[in-house]
């Protein structure tokens, strides 16, 4: 009935109506109203435009856009299962952590044998080197070429520093040739060893803890083979040196050469820092590499 009479309206754009509203009762005198058809269309076409307007705003500004599926949505949601992955692998770091510095305290008090820190320093690793995407728990992935690398990969003597200088060689294009470097050297920065030189782990190098900040020199002459951010070693810069030695160090907080610079022995190169997502703290990660083979940083510095 209702659509029949609203229907009336459209069959003249310009026509006027006249409606007579009378009680059915008649208890009330009827009253009459002069309406045109084009005035009706406009008010039905301006209410629907006005229930669509707070439909969309209803949508929009109110908590029910989040049941509407979307493009935004799932990758917010694959965003949200990433994270929380990565939660659950830095909460094992974090356990690994404080279980590694129990152990350590107890050692410093003479309650623990050293064997145990040992373990707690593989499993400290172990916990930092886990990928976000690992199944918390599961056992860690051994390299089958850890073994080629366990010390000494290329044992060198201990030499004095008087004995170990290699005499410079000078040629007419002396600008592009690199001198080999002298060992035992100085160490690259200037700070502690916290962690060694485990193969069987992984670790194919030494972390040096160190004030945030502090400038990292190269051991040698050399050429800068990569300067980059990297995921889990943060800013890292690598050089090659002669006689087929590579050095390699991470976690910085600024890089000061790029990729094709040549760089002098003592020359800074970076500075230390924190970076990186696997890092327990301000320090420098330093590799050495000698013919594809990695080196216990250890046996080539001074004093150590």
């Amino acid at each position: 009935m209702l659509f029949s009479f609203l229907s009336e309206f459209t069959r003249g754009f310009r026509n006027t109506y006249s409606i007579i509203v009378m009680d059915e009762k008649q208890l009330q005198d009827p009253r009459q109203y002069r309406i045109k058809s084009s005035r009706v269309i406009q008010f039905w076409f301006l209410s629907l435009f006005v229930a669509g307007l707070l439909g969309i705003g209803g949508v929009v500004l109110t908590p029910i856009r989040d049941y509407i599926p979307t493009e935004g949505t799932e990758e917010m949601r694959h965003k949200i299962k990433e994270h929380s992955l990565r939660v659950a692998a830095f909460q094992d770091s974090l356990e690994a952590q404080i279980n590694y510095a129990t152990q350590l305290r107890m050692l410093m008090m003479g309650h623990i044998d050293s064997t145990f820190i040992a373990q707690a320093e593989i499993d400290l690793y172990q916990a930092n080197d886990r990928p976000a995407t690992r199944v918390r728990g599961s056992a860690e992935p051994r390299t089958s070429f850890s073994t080629d690398h366990v010390q000494p990969a290329m044992p060198i003597p201990r030499l004095d520093t008087e004995s170990n200088i290699v005499p410079v060689r000078t040629f007419s294009t002396g600008e592009r040739y690199v001198s080999s470097i002298q060992f035992p050297a100085l160490p690259p920065v200037d700070g502690y060893l916290t962690r060694g030189f485990d193969a069987r782990s992984g670790h194919y190098a030494i972390d040096i803890a160190t004030e945030e900040g502090s400038v990292v020199r190269s051991i040698g002459d050399g050429y800068v083979i990569l300067a980059d951010w990297t995921h889990e070693g943060g800013y890292a810069i690598a050089i090659q040196h002669s006689d087929g030695y590579v050095t390699v160090y991470k976690h910085a907080k600024q890089l000061l050469k790029r990729v094709g610079d040549r760089v002098r022995n003592r020359e800074a190169i970076a500075r230390s820092g924190n970076s990186g997502e696997i890092t327990t703290g301000p320090h420098l990660h330093l590799e050495i590499w000698h013919n594809g083979l990695a080196q216990d940083p250890r046996y080539f510095f001074v004093g150590w």
